[in-house]
């Protein structure tokens, strides 16, 4: 994937979408890898302005498990959901400017 809206690493698969409300990250783990939970997801959203609080849920559309003021600690927490380091996460282009 090469596109400013996806990324693709280690078997972690990342896009960047923008709805009527919400700019969302979402995260996905790609068949057998040595580090991620096959199967497992994460989605970190933001307010379509970008200057509100970053929300983690399990899913696009789950339930809010926690919110961050910043990028990193969102990462931090999506990442411990795949089972992975944060560093293992790919970020689209486009969603690079997520956070307060």
């Amino acid at each position: 994937m090469t596109d400013d809206r996806t990324a693709e690493a280690d078997g972690i698969t990342a896009s960047y979408d923008e709805t009527e409300t919400e700019r969302l990250l979402e995260f996905a783990a790609i068949g057998e890898t040595s580090t991620a939970r096959p199967g497992a997801t994460a989605a970190i959203a933001q307010n379509r302005e970008g200057y509100a609080m970053l929300k983690v849920r399990p899913t696009a559309d789950g339930d809010e498990l926690e919110r961050y003021y910043g990028f990193d600690m969102a990462l931090d927490h999506a990442a411990e959901l795949l089972g992975v380091s944060p560093h293992d996460l790919p970020i689209p282009t486009a969603a690079e400017d997520m956070g307060m």
